[in-house]
């Protein structure tokens, strides 16, 4: 009598460690910009001189308490990269795998470049500094940082709509590919108001830590 072992199958699904380590990444990248629009706005409601609608949040890693923002930039270039991992490993293989997450890694590393390389004082912040903005070289670099940062972002948006029409979210990746243009047009807006640059990038921000949360959350062959 010939005995029959029961030999586990094999399948293309990830170990639960990687699944772990991809729940992680995507958590991390979902917190980065809530964490950091918080941390933004509050500054704004409490600094001196600061005005949501002729000052970027940028401008808040000026002065004495400027140190916040600063650290608020790191942190959150930390958990896009993370994020960017964790999006690897959930689309290792599938449509948008390479792409997608090494453009929110791009993005992620705008907001190193931002810390280190402060925005300029102008229109009244920090307090007693000039209405007129004077650029400089730091503050040239600040914002080509976050224009090559954007881009990434509005691209990677784009990219990422194809996994996620791909896995039957045809309304997710119509509005992936919609959300750029109304990140790109607060940028355009940003010369007549900062209020619409902010609410533009905040969008961004949101809208992928939302696009994360929901592949990591889907199979690919769904």
């Amino acid at each position: 009598m010939t005995e029959i072992l029961d030999v586990p199958r094999l399948t293309d699904s990830p170990a639960p460690s990687a699944r772990s380590a991809a729940g992680w990444g995507a958590a991390c990248g979902a917190v980065a910009g809530p964490l950091f629009l918080a941390i933004g706005i509050t500054q704004g409601l409490t600094r001196e001189g600061f005005d949501f609608t002729r000052n970027a949040l940028s401008q808040l890693a000026l002065g004495e308490s400027g140190w916040i923002q600063t650290v608020n930039f790191v942190l959150a270039g930390v958990l896009l990269l993370a994020g960017a991992t964790g999006l690897r490993r959930v689309l290792r293989g599938a449509l948008g795998g390479t792409w997608g997450p090494a453009l929110v890694g791009v993005f992620g590393v705008s907001f190193w470049v931002a810390a280190a390389f402060p925005a300029d004082a102008g229109a009244g912040f920090p307090a007693g500094a000039p209405e007129e903005t004077v650029m400089s070289g730091h503050g040239t670099v600040h914002m080509l940082g976050g224009m090559v940062g954007h881009l990434a972002l509005c691209a990677a948006f784009v990219v990422l709509a194809r996994p996620l029409a791909a896995r039957g979210l045809r309304g997710w990746a119509v509005a992936s590919r919609v959300v750029p243009v109304l990140v790109l047009a607060g940028f355009l807006l940003s010369a007549v108001s900062v209020l619409a640059f902010t609410a533009g990038a905040g969008l961004g921000l949101l809208w992928l830590g939302a696009v994360a949360i929901r592949l990591n959350g889907l199979p690919a062959d769904r």
